[in-house]
């Protein structure tokens, strides 16, 4: 037994080391993992939180001209018929971007100087465009008061205001208002023109007062004379097919809204530039 003992013991003797070598191998991996665990702290996402200020800052920032493109995208298609109980009139609501072509027009007549797009809510212009029967309107007072309440807290130095506005059918007392497209005659009689009436307004932005526009000055008179009163240029003749069947068709046809789009522009760009010259 006892030469059995001995080998047993020197067995053992050589195993005690090797089972205190390895025990405190479990712990080093936790230790080493959690190394690398530091650098993991989500810091990155201050930068993005710093650079959300600055836009923040930009527009709430100081305003110099505040825009407000209201022709509110109804299109007009009307029929004026040998005797007026061949006058057709109709409304017609469509989606072809008017008002965004509007601020896009000023931001390109503006240059350098800073714009910002005041919005409204829907239906803020309704009474202003469809005011109720009275012999004593102010349609000054009453633009004054609207972009009052639209422009709230705004604090612009001045508001462009772009609105639909209206003239007469050259040659007659028949009124015609915004932007459509006129049908007159019958049969081979007949033409048919879009007309773009739109007009352009400045209010202080302190006061609210309609500030003086430049075709009231001598130069802008002596020119409105050398275009001939312009008494054409609100109109432009066009194919009789562009004319729709019924009214309800002009919101789907793109060659119509394609062309009043061109014919606002051209509009546009002929009566902004004064008021960004003042």
């Amino acid at each position: 037994m006892v030469r059995f003992a001995v080998p047993v013991i020197a067995l053992l003797f050589f195993l005690t080391p090797a089972a205190a070598q390895t025990s405190p191998a479990p712990t080093a991996p936790p230790a080493q993992a959690a190394a690398p665990a530091k650098p993991v702290a989500k810091k990155p996402a201050k930068p993005k939180s710093s650079l959300a200020k600055p836009a923040e800052q930009t527009a709430a920032g100081p305003c110099s001209v505040g825009v407000i493109a209201a022709t509110q995208d109804p299109f007009v298609v009307e029929t004026i018929g040998l005797t007026v109980f061949g006058n057709e009139y109709a409304e017609v609501p469509v989606s072809w971007g008017l008002d965004d072509l509007v601020f896009a027009r000023v931001r390109a007549m503006a240059g350098t100087t800073p714009i910002r797009r005041i919005a409204y809510a829907k239906g803020a212009f309704d009474a202003y465009y469809h005011p109720k029967p009275s012999l004593f309107r102010n349609e000054r007072e009453e633009l004054s008061n609207l972009i009052r309440q639209i422009a709230g807290n705004a604090g612009c130095e001045r508001y462009v205001v772009v609105t639909r506005s209206e003239g007469l059918l050259p040659g007659t007392n028949q009124p015609l208002r915004g932007l459509g497209i006129l049908h007159r005659g019958v049969g081979p009689i007949s033409y048919s023109f879009l007309y773009a009436y739109v007009g352009v307004t400045v209010l202080d932005g302190q006061t609210f007062e309609i500030r003086k526009g430049p075709g009231v000055t001598l130069e802008g008179v002596m020119k409105h004379m050398a275009d001939g009163f312009g008494l054409d240029e609100h109109l432009r003749k066009v194919d009789d097919s562009l004319y729709p069947v019924a009214a309800s068709d002009a919101a789907n046809n793109t060659a119509l809204r394609d062309n009043i789009r061109d014919f606002l522009t051209q509009r546009l760009d002929k009566i902004l530039p004064p008021y960004f010259a003042q």
